[in-house]
């Protein structure tokens, strides 16, 4: 199975949680597990990688346009299925739920941003959730047959700087990454525990710095927590809320993936890179999660996080003026 570490974790613990067995998430190891992996995905930004990344700038741009597109059309199919049944809101709460619940950025930034508009934030959490696994479980299958059955000539440029674990240079990133969250902490930044050691680790390894690698027993068990968090999302009460919602969801989230995935393929004919790599870069799904697909697979993985990055950043940034230049003029948040 593509990314066994993380899959099986995530399967695993959905399973007994939708079976009614008490099962809970860490949010301490779920930090441990981003901080790893952020620190991991840093060291493949060499001069060399920085220097392809700032020359695909337009094909990251047309990657955010279709991210806020493709979201906004998800939204609008959710509201279309599932406006009716919305009951007990107004008509500009039920806007708000559906927005919020297609755009393609984080699920506690965008139940966040749902809740100023009084909107259903559990529906809005829910969706979220639902899309994040759909897209875990199924893209690295896809593109393990697309390995098995096209084959892939990976970069040896795309792949990272240090490739042996070194002492005291794991101590010495611990150290600076470290610092980078606790800074984003400090500043209340989303994902500090992810964005934090992220943007420090690329940072060295741009300037030259190559203390250590991470090796493959702390990305797994990385991995592994990550899984944790995600599977314990799905409980019974999950399923029984609204069972209709979230078929939709899933609906919606499987025509976003083939979409996403023809578009990737065209955007890979216009860059020259592997279809595989711009895929991962513009699919629904967290930054983490195919982050992790792209390294453990080894399909251009610094590429696929500077598209993944850009798009949240710019996803968080736009959303919400782009629900209020679209909504009504007298729908304000509270």
């Amino acid at each position: 199975m593509p990314i066994p570490w993380m899959l099986g974790p995530l399967l695993c613990t959905a399973a007994f949680s939708i079976c009614g067995v008490s099962m809970r998430s860490s949010g301490y190891l779920r930090n441990v597990g981003q901080w790893v992996i952020a620190c991991a995905l840093g060291l493949y930004f060499t001069a060399e990688v920085g220097r392809m990344v700032l020359s695909l700038w337009w094909a990251i741009l047309l990657g955010i346009a279709w991210a806020l597109a493709i979201g906004f059309g998800f939204g609008l199919w959710l509201h279309a299925r599932n406006a009716h049944e919305m009951y007990g809101l107004s008509a500009s709460q039920r806007r708000a739920t559906s927005y919020f619940a297609g755009a393609i950025g984080g699920a506690s930034e965008m139940t966040l941003m749902a809740d100023r508009y009084s909107a259903r934030t559990d529906l809005v959490a829910a969706s979220h959730s639902m899309r994040l696994v759909l897209v875990v479980v199924c893209v690295p299958f896809g593109m393990q047959w697309f390995q098995s059955h096209w084959g892939l000539h990976v970069n040896s440029s795309l792949l990272p700087g240090p490739r042996n674990l070194e002492w005291p240079g794991i101590f010495y990133l611990a150290m600076a990454t470290s610092a980078g969250a606790l800074l984003m902490m400090a500043i209340k930044r989303n994902n500090p525990w992810f964005m934090g050691p992220l943007l420090v680790s690329m940072v060295l390894t741009l300037l030259g710095i190559q203390w250590t690698a991470i090796s493959s027993e702390m990305s797994s068990m990385a991995q592994m927590f990550i899984g944790i968090s995600l599977g314990v999302r799905f409980k019974r009460e999950f399923i029984q809320t609204a069972p209709k919602w979230l078929w939709t969801v899933s609906l919606g989230t499987l025509g976003m993936m083939m979409l996403s995935g023809a578009f990737g393929w065209a955007l890979a004919l216009g860059t020259g890179l592997h279809p595989a790599t711009l895929i991962l870069g513009t699919s629904p799904g967290g930054i983490a999660e195919m982050a992790i697909t792209a390294k453990v697979l080894e399909l251009g993985a610094p590429i696929v996080t500077a598209f993944q990055v850009c798009r949240l950043i710019a996803v968080l940034l736009i959303v919400v003026p782009l629900y209020r230049w679209l909504a009504p003029q007298d729908e304000t948040p509270q």
